[in-house]
């Protein structure tokens, strides 16, 4: 079965190739040093500090592989050649909160790259996925748990 595609901006792509490379050439170093230090100590049986360390190896090699996972499968959005005439993945949108009468502004990103308090949302939550292929003027509507939420699009960037 194949893996799903992982959507990624370009900005995404490097923090993501920057976090393997430290994972890889210095967290991987300091950890292997730890363990070295721990097993010094002796008996490997009642050795917090080993423990810990190989637990923090373990954590190191899972995040590797996962951003690898990502690397392998990832679909980077050309954010030059967007469509600025509608919301697309790559895109940063003002909306109108009409809820609260508020402008709010979000880009929108793959789901590995959402940070909603950061003002990224990902294409696969429920905001992100209703402005998708909307243009300037538009107003959604998205379904959440305290009822019908509406957001009229103000500009595309």
């Amino acid at each position: 079965m194949a893996d799903k595609k992982t959507v990624l901006t370009y900005e995404g792509l490097k923090k993501l190739e920057e976090e393997l490379h430290e994972l890889k050439v210095v967290r991987r170093k300091d950890v292997a040093a730890k363990i070295k230090d721990a097993r010094g100590q002796g008996d490997l049986s009642e050795n917090a500090e080993y423990d810990a360390a190989k637990d923090e190896q373990a954590e190191i090699e899972s995040r590797i592989a996962l951003i690898e996972k990502i690397l392998r499968n990832a679909e980077v959005i050309d954010e030059e050649d967007l469509d600025q005439d509608s919301v697309s993945v790559g895109s940063k949108v003002r909306v109108l909160d009409m809820e609260y009468n508020e402008e709010v502004e979000y880009s929108i990103v793959g789901s590995t790259e959402s940070d909603p308090m950061g003002g990224r949302i990902s294409n696969e939550s429920p905001l992100g996925m209703a402005l998708l292929s909307h243009k300037c003027g538009d107003t959604v509507t998205v379904d959440a748990p305290q009822g019908a939420l509406q957001y009229k699009i103000l500009q595309i960037v």
